[in-house]
């Protein structure tokens, strides 16, 4: 990731949060987002009737089964996501592919059969900003200094506790608010002293 993303994410997950109208300890929706964003979403199961082989193989029930991509339509993006994941599963899919659309990730082509261009930068930049849009810095940082289980704030959060975790230990949250870094519960904004 470039140098000074994280803080860019960071301010436009509140951006993008406070156009939603949610405070740091309100989920979001990410089909509520989708729909802000004028980004449709589809499900695979969708597709069953039509190409139910490649379905069948794309929603296989295996580790690197198919979670979600943006796909272009034109100049339109759209999201397809596999909606016989966990529904946490589903929610943090759908906010990595619109912190894509975010970003203004410019899309990889498909040629020939071959998988679609990976880039590890524009990856790792989706991974942060998606997660950050679902867990804001902000709402760590209160769940820890309310002393919240992680299995408690990932189910208030809407996300697995294994994205919660990571979250909480990506900005030191917890070691954080035993220095005494706490947020006043009313504005999110750091306490003197």
């Amino acid at each position: 990731m470039r140098r000074g993303f994280k803080t860019d994410a960071r301010t436009l997950a509140q951006e993008v949060r406070g156009e939603l109208g949610l405070a740091a300890l309100d989920p979001l929706d990410p089909w509520a987002l989708a729909e802000h964003l004028a980004i449709p979403v589809w499900r695979l199961s969708e597709y069953g009737a039509v190409i139910p082989a490649a379905v069948e193989l794309l929603a296989g029930g295996a580790d690197g089964a198919f979670s979600a991509m943006m796909a272009f339509i034109g100049q339109r993006r759209v999201i397809i996501h596999n909606d016989s994941h966990a529904a946490t599963r589903q929610r943090a899919d759908i906010a990595h592919e619109l912190a894509h659309g975010l970003l203004l990730h410019e899309p990889h082509s498909v040629a020939d059969g071959h998988t679609p261009g990976f880039d590890e930068t524009q990856e790792a930049e989706a991974s942060w900003l998606g997660a950050s849009l679902l867990v804001t810095d902000e709402a760590c940082l209160l769940l820890c200094t309310r002393d919240v289980s992680t299995a408690a704030a990932a189910e208030a959060m809407g996300v697995s506790e294994a994205l919660m975790r990571w979250r909480i230990n990506s900005i030191a949250a917890r070691k954080r608010v035993a220095r005494g870094e706490r947020h006043h519960e009313s504005t999110g904004a750091p306490a003197n002293g």
